[in-house]
């Protein structure tokens, strides 16, 4: 008990995690000592005496494993933000032994039995909306993770998981390496022609970074190669970053993803069919709001025609361009942001890199918590003495209009080796009012470049969209007020956990936060108004790429996860499936199969992709209740947006949340608008 990963977190708020004593090696045996402390629990809970009821066994279940959850709240945070090391392989020693315990307690027979017990009681129906469906989604998980099956399936069962918690790990591992490793050196002046300065200077501090002072450097990460491949003239280095980016984990070598692939689809199927389902989509997608995988595929094939029509448009746009400059190209994937910039300068005479000044990270940070303050009340002190686990890592407390304290956020925003690309939340502690309050702990991570020492950190409007998506998603953890830990802020079905965060990318387009936070890096000024104009005639512009891009991967997802116990080469069913869709040559998959993190580093995503395409038909409907107000920061509709869909958590489902924010079910046909698709 002398690890200090094995303490209780110390310090104000219910305590902290501590960031400062945390070394790589305390993190096995914590983790062997903390699943015998959770074993001894369970082991308390299943040989009750006592008849089984809501207390001694729903509530104690909810009580239990709290060391367990500290450790791998710590544990995840130096896997996703500090894989350098020892980490990798403590990593792969780590998952199978969390992946052993999960299973020993969904088959543990006793439990279920008490479970059982207080799902089909009489009792039960006269209990809070809540505690009901507490109930109801702990039993039906147990059952769906095989709680019912035979000793001899459940043995099956676990061997399975087992090799899948392997391979997922395996998975990851090989992605970040290819990001590490894959990087486009710079060494002459002439080969950054068109490139903004804070894009030169961003990619001059990664290349110092690495021991290159002089150099420039395109590192493998989305935030690095979107600038690169939308700025930079040359095309023979854009074709390079384009291909160094789209190739993680399909390179023929030891980092290759498609041996896999193919495992992890083969074990999906087995699984699903062992458990009773159909597919491995039929079984992921039974708790969510979609139910069934052909609900998803109706609604994505409602939007991918018209999507593919629309970057018809855009390519014989981007051509014409192309011809009349006599640069005697056709359109490749590698050309597509390059001149889908020169379209929209000429159509709407707006060029991005007037903007980006004006995009300040920190700025634009600032103003995002201020929407939020002035939607949902919070106010912020930034906090200095609490442990961090790098120096970049900033804390703020966030209390309410009171003044009552409601959690920390943590924010992460650089970029740097051992870090997983991407933008993602994380929740340190989530919000509970059991015996006590407790107040959560949430975090936001970016993979933002810096720029040269001293300068302001321009991101582009992408970014800033990004960021406050991923805000959306630390306001859903902070705005909970629920009673049960498994209930609480984002731990709702899969394909509604991006509406909250998808609607609050709408306050970065308000005026109150263009014109107070969207300033000049030098000068101070806001963002002049035509061109504040110009963005917002742009809203729908180049929606097919956007939309084509995510949908392949998510259709594809669908696919994989939908053919069942086949033997699966992962880039010729990729190749086929897109041709089979009519995928447009000049546009790649968002995330092509080999490094699709979403899909195969857990089972998080898989045959889940269609949620952010579910989730924004739940937005952009939504969207509409402000737009009828006349303000995103009308406080009636705040209120409301508060109360039935951010503070909720799981404690009523989803569409219940949905219907009483909006007064009906939802209205698909504004997603299509919102894209500036035709409804009929």
């Amino acid at each position: 008990m002398t690890n200090p990963l094995l303490q209780r977190w110390t310090g104000p708020h219910g305590g902290v995690p501590p960031w400062n004593l945390v070394r790589p090696e305390d993190f096995v045996p914590a983790f062997e000592v903390a699943i015998a402390e959770n074993k001894k629990e369970i082991d308390l809970i299943s040989s009750n005496d006592e008849v089984a009821n809501f207390e001694n066994t729903v509530v104690a279940l909810e009580k239990s494993g709290q060391m367990l959850y500290r450790i791998n709240a710590m544990f995840g945070v130096h896997t996703s933000n500090l894989s350098i090391g020892p980490m990798p392989s403590i990593e792969k020693q780590v998952v199978p032994m969390l992946t052993e315990h999960q299973d020993s307690i969904i088959q543990n027979a006793d439990l279920f039995a008490r479970i059982e017990t207080v799902y089909e009681s009489e009792g039960l129906k006269s209990m809070g909306v809540a505690e009901q469906r507490l109930v109801d989604d702990l039993y039906k998980r147990f059952v769906r993770q095989g709680a019912k099956l035979s000793d001899g399936d459940k043995e099956r069962l676990s061997k399975i998981n087992k090799r899948l918690a392997s391979l997922f790990t395996n998975f990851a591992q090989n992605v970040l390496a290819d990001e590490s490793g894959w990087i486009t050196w710079i060494e002459k002046q002439e080969d950054l022609d068109g490139l903004p300065a804070s894009v030169k200077a961003a990619m001059a501090a990664a290349a110092k970074s690495k021991g290159q002072e002089g150099k420039w450097a395109v590192t493998n990460t989305r935030s690095s190669m979107d600038p690169f491949l939308t700025y930079a003239s040359n095309r023979e280095l854009r074709k390079k970053v384009w291909t160094n980016y789209y190739n993680r984990g399909d390179n023929g070598d030891e980092h290759d993803n498609n041996g896999i692939i193919a495992e992890l689809l083969r074990l999906r199927a087995v699984r699903a069919k062992l458990l009773g389902y159909e597919t491995h989509a039929h079984w992921r997608l039974e708790p969510q709001m979609a139910k069934t995988p052909e609900n998803a595929m109706d609604l994505m094939m409602k939007v991918w025609p018209k999507a593919v029509a629309r970057v018809k448009e855009e390519v014989a746009d981007m051509q014409k361009i192309a011809d009349e400059s006599a640069a005697g190209i056709t359109i490749e994937p590698w050309d597509y942001r390059y001149y889908s910039e020169k379209v929209r300068k000429a159509k709407y005479d707006l060029d991005f890199n007037e903007v980006k000044p004006y995009m300040q990270m920190e700025k634009l940070r600032e103003g995002m918590m201020w929407a939020a303050s002035e939607v949902y009340g919070f106010k912020y002190k930034q906090i200095y003495d609490n442990p961090v686990f790098h120096p970049d890592v900033r804390v703020w407390e966030v209390m309410d209009a009171e003044g009552e304290h409601v959690g920390l956020w943590y924010f992460d925003p650089y970029a740097r080796d051992g870090k997983r690309s991407g933008a993602w939340m994380t929740d340190y502690r989530p919000q509970s009012n059991m015996d006590e309050s407790i107040t959560t702990i949430v975090s936001n991570n970016s993979n933002f470049v810096k720029g040269a020492e001293g300068e302001a950190v321009l991101i582009s409007w992408d970014d800033a969209d990004t960021m406050f998506h991923e805000f959306g998603h630390a306001l859903h953890g902070l705005c909970s007020k629920v009673k049960y830990p498994s209930q609480s802020g984002t731990s709702v079905a899969r394909d509604y956990v991006e509406f909250p965060s998808q609607i609050n990318e709408h306050w970065l387009m308000t005026p109150e936060i263009l014109n107070k936070y969207a300033v000049h890096h030098k000068t101070g000024k806001p963002l002049p108004k035509d061109l504040i104009e110009k963005i917002e005639a742009t809203a729908t512009f180049n929606q097919g790429f956007s939309t084509v891009e995510y949908l392949a991967s998510a259709l594809v997802d669908m696919k994989l996860h939908l053919a069942g116990d086949v033997d699966i080469d992962p880039d010729k069913f990729e190749r086929e499936a897109l041709a089979e869709l009519g995928m447009p040559k000049e546009i790649p998959m968002r995330h092509r199969t080999p490094h699709f993190l979403h899909l195969f580093a857990d089972d998080g995503y898989s045959a889940g992709y269609y949620s952010y395409l579910w989730s924004d038909a739940l937005t952009a409907d939504a969207a509409d209740v402000f737009e009828e107000a006349g303000s995103y920061y009308d406080k009636e509709v705040a209120k409301s947006l508060h109360d039935n869909i951010f503070s909720v958590g799981n404690t009523i489902d989803p569409a219940e949340g949905f219907r009483r924010f909006r007064g009906r079910d939802v209205d698909t046909s504004a997603l299509l608008r919102k894209r500036g698709f035709p409804v009929d």
